[in-house]
């Protein structure tokens, strides 16, 4: 496996809270083909470049639930590792990309993500940076109420999880508001 070592400038959203995802003023990110597989195990390459880069907290490998959720209390980053799938991110008035292997998605805490549709072997490299432990949050009025208060609270990560400190995304969550 390789990582592109030329910058890959990521597609940056901002999704706006609907009253039921928060979302979060800081851009989503997605880098398209961010990684190149040259051999047969794609999933230990991602887990090794986001560890190096200081996000490998609570790591896991599985796909992207098919129920519209987020993540109050930590940014995350999913990296595709095999297959594709159609990811709507943003919460129900959100945006749908289709996510496959080698793309990196970078989600603010309180971004609403749901797998509309995917591969069989559609799989996902997941992590955190450092700090809280990631709960999966459903979109109740309740929920929305606490996340308003959690989401500003969380720490900006020190690095990019594909390129580290001097990846985009340290440069483009830095300038945000």
């Amino acid at each position: 496996m390789s990582v592109h070592h030329t910058a890959v400038t990521p597609v940056s959203f901002v999704f706006a809270d609907d009253g039921a995802v928060p979302n979060n003023p800081l851009p989503f990110l997605i880098y398209k083909s961010a990684f190149e597989f040259e051999n047969h195990r794609p999933e230990t390459m991602i887990e090794s470049v986001f560890k190096t880069n200081n996000w490998g907290h609570q790591m896991w490998r599985n796909g992207v639930f098919d129920y519209l959720h987020y993540h109050a209390t930590v940014h995350e980053v999913l990296g595709v590792a095999r297959g594709r799938a159609l990811v709507r991110f943003g919460g129900d008035h959100g945006e749908k990309f289709e996510m496959r292997k080698g793309d990196v998605a970078v989600l603010p805490a309180g971004t609403g993500h749901q797998c509309l549709s995917a591969s069989s072997d559609f799989l996902v490299i997941g992590a955190y940076p450092p700090g809280a432990d990631m709960q999966i949050t459903r979109p109740t009025p309740e929920n929305h109420r606490k996340a308003l208060k959690t989401i500003p609270k969380v720490a900006l990560p020190k690095s990019d999880p594909v390129y580290g400190t001097g990846g985009p995304l340290t440069k483009m969550w830095g300038k945000a508001p």
